[in-house]
């Protein structure tokens, strides 16, 4: 019996994070591949893209997870077209007194399906980066 109350308790916390999430349509996660640690302290800004204009709707700190849950303006649904995220990596290697080749990496993708979230991690090292779509 005394197992299951922390099974509940872990479920119950699986279900508001899960809640969490789905309450904001995007989030970034960078994880440093050269440490294998997330990536603390970097700006990431989202844009829309509008004609042939970009037009930034938001910009973020990871957090010490190397995380921002919440990338997308709060309360509001994210609509279909083309976005980029730009993850500012410069500045963080600046700050390790460490040479990157990539000061800026933009990823940029296509929303079709706007009641999905969608997860954008960055694995990042000074010479080369990968990226997918999580969830």
């Amino acid at each position: 019996m005394k197992r299951l109350i922390p099974l509940t308790l872990a479920l119950a916390f699986a279900a508001c994070s899960t809640a969490a999430l789905a309450a904001n349509p995007l989030s970034v996660h960078i994880l440093d591949l050269q440490s294998g640690t997330p990536t603390q302290g970097v700006t990431v800004t989202l844009e829309q893209k509008t004609g042939n204009d970009w037009r930034q709707l938001a910009s973020g700190v990871t957090n010490a997870q190397g995380r921002i849950a919440e990338m997308y303006p709060a309360n509001k649904t994210i609509e279909k077209g083309d976005y980029r995220i730009v993850f500012k990596t410069g500045e963080h290697y600046a700050r390790l007194k460490q040479e990157t080749f990539f000061p800026e990496i933009p990823v940029q993708f296509h929303v079709e399906k706007t009641d999905q979230h969608y997860h954008i991690p960055l694995l990042l090292s000074p010479f080369g980066f990968s990226t997918y779509r999580g969830n």
